[in-house]
């Protein structure tokens, strides 16, 4: 059946990306809110909205009552939860099932499976996918887990069967760093499973990852893959599609695994298979080419059920739409594409734009945007859930906006994205713009030769505060800023800064800017 009006359980960016998919094709979109999100663009470019809740995640968009509640009161007959809060919680597909509702994504029982690390390696060890070495002690106490860390050998990973995006995660170099790595894993071991295990770790891998898509009848297709290692604490910021230096052979090996992975799962929609590769010229001494890659470590990290923050830029380099392609799946229709349709062309790069402070160890940041001003321009896309005025709240993810280049080269893309960033606005908070326009300038990752342990080995560097190193825009903001106090902004924009609040109070924006200050009603000193 096709749907015909649809729930979107999320908010922010991917909740405005949904909501474009269903005008084109004609369904009615049903956007949710808290009470601080009764005026944020993803309410208002609803066809409906209904508020759910207070501003705290779990007495909203963390609420199963409240989200099913709300697509029997609008009629809806289908739930796409985006990517986050409930979107990989079987509970949430199975409430969905029960009351009749389409969910777009997996089976509850496949989420479930898959959101098990444990549970994951083994069905990928059963299936031929190939995994890091690891071990999961049944003794569970600090003994237990150190007897099994004595048998692999370090450096090892302690981590949290249902953890995630980082978290319930420590490296351990020796044995003297074990228990404290233990006590951190399960403190931050989610829905209350505090299931541990250990693996060996890889020294410089890359996160690449490939893009699939199932249907009802047991197709499956990969839309190859993405280069994911430029990392933050663990938390992907600039992601890239193909993956640089990827030799045909390897990159055979891993949409090859990819689509095992997910045959055997029994999945279905749109989903990602995580690998960690290693073994591949780590220090950027030169291209491998088409050179045989027998050598490289491929290990399954996890599969994701949902979709992926970064899927742009496999819609980008395929030119295939992967929410339009979820909605009719979820609708029942077959995939729309065989494996020979899809062929990529061209190179995109992501860069994630948070609401952080870069040089106070990425801590989010909060309040009311003065003014947002996104880039434009050949080959530029701005996936974004802000506008001028927007509230950001330390309730939520401090994801912005995500921007996309592309071109037919990866030089040009590089390019591309180094102008989008220069050309962003944003005055209210700060962001990481400034470290995202120093990365993609760096030589390791022009040269497309970086890893894992990439950023956090340079980071010093890149937080340096340098004035004339090209990517200041303080001067560019001043002047944004300067309009906007003299009303040239969008109609209904409230202005108001203020840093850790939900609502900030009028002062003085030039606070957040240094040097930059107000001067007097007519103009700038």
């Amino acid at each position: 059946m096709s749907i015909r009006r649809l729930l979107i359980a999320n908010r922010g960016e991917i909740a405005v990306r949904i909501m474009r998919a269903c005008r084109e094709l004609e369904i009615e979109s049903v956007a949710v809110c808290s009470t601080i999100d009764t005026r944020a663009p993803h309410a208002r470019a609803a066809d409906r909205c209904v508020t759910i809740g207070p501003p705290r995640p779990r007495e909203s968009y963390l609420s199963i009552g409240a989200l099913i509640d709300a697509a029997r009161q609008t009629d809806a007959d289908a739930v796409h939860p985006g990517y986050g809060f409930l979107s990989e919680s079987p509970e949430m597909a199975e409430a969905c099932v029960e009351a009749g509702l389409i969910w777009v994504g997996p089976p509850a029982d496949v989420i479930a499976r898959l959101g098990s690390k444990i549970e994951a390696r083994r069905l990928m060890e059963a299936a031929g996918v190939p995994v890091v070495p690891g071990d999961t002690p049944s003794d569970q106490s600090d003994d237990g887990l150190a007897e099994a860390a004595r048998r692999l050998g370090y450096p090892l990973l302690v981590k949290a069967s249902a953890g995630g995006g980082g978290r319930g995660m420590r490296a351990v170099r020796d044995a003297h760093q074990l228990a404290n790595a233990v006590r951190e894993s399960r403190r931050e071991a989610a829905f209350g499973d505090g299931t541990l295990y250990v693996e060996r770790l890889l020294t410089h891998p890359r996160h690449i990852e490939v893009q699939v898509m199932a249907d009802h009848a047991g197709g499956v297709v990969h839309l190859y893959e993405r280069e994911c290692s430029v990392q933050r604490r663990h938390q992907k910021i600039i992601e890239e599609s193909p993956a640089p230096h990827l030799s045909s052979t390897l990159r055979a090996r891993l949409t090859q695994a990819a689509v095992r992975a997910t045959e055997a799962a029994g999945y279905r929609n749109a989903g990602t298979v995580e690998f960690l590769v290693g073994g591949i010229d780590p220090a950027g001494d030169g291209d491998r080419g088409d050179k045989d890659d027998d050598d490289a470590v491929v290990a399954f990290l996890e599969m994701n059920t949902r979709l992926q923050v970064e899927h742009p830029i496999t819609e980008a380099v395929t030119g295939r739409d992967l929410v339009h392609a979820q909605l009719a799946v979820a609708g029942g229709a077959p995939l729309p594409w065989t494996q020979a349709d899809i062929q990529t062309r061209g190179h995109a790069i992501e860069c994630r734009l948070y609401a952080e402070r870069p040089d106070d160890g990425f801590t989010p940041d909060a309040g009311r945007l003065l003014c947002y001003r996104e880039p434009t321009g050949p080959g530029v896309r701005v996936d974004s859930g802000v506008a001028g005025g927007t509230i950001v709240s330390s309730h939520y993810d401090a994801l912005l906006a995500k921007l996309v280049a592309f071109a037919d080269t990866r030089d040009t893309a590089l390019a591309r994205a180094r102008v989008a960033l220069a050309q962003l606005v944003v005055l209210g908070v700060q962001t990481n713009a400034t470290l995202l326009s120093r990365i993609l300038r760096h030589p390791r990752m022009m040269e497309g030769h970086v890893d894992t342990a990439f950023l956090e080995s340079e980071l010093d560097g890149f937080l340096v505060n340098s004035d004339g190193d090209g990517d200041d825009e303080r001067p560019a903001v001043a002047l944004t800023a300067a309009l906007a106090l003299h009303g040239r902004v969008e109609p209904g924009a409230q202005l108001a800064a203020g840093r850790g609040t939900e609502v900030a109070e009028p002062q003085d924006p030039w606070s957040t800017l240094g040097a930059w200050r107000l001067g007097t009603r007519s103009g700038i000193h």
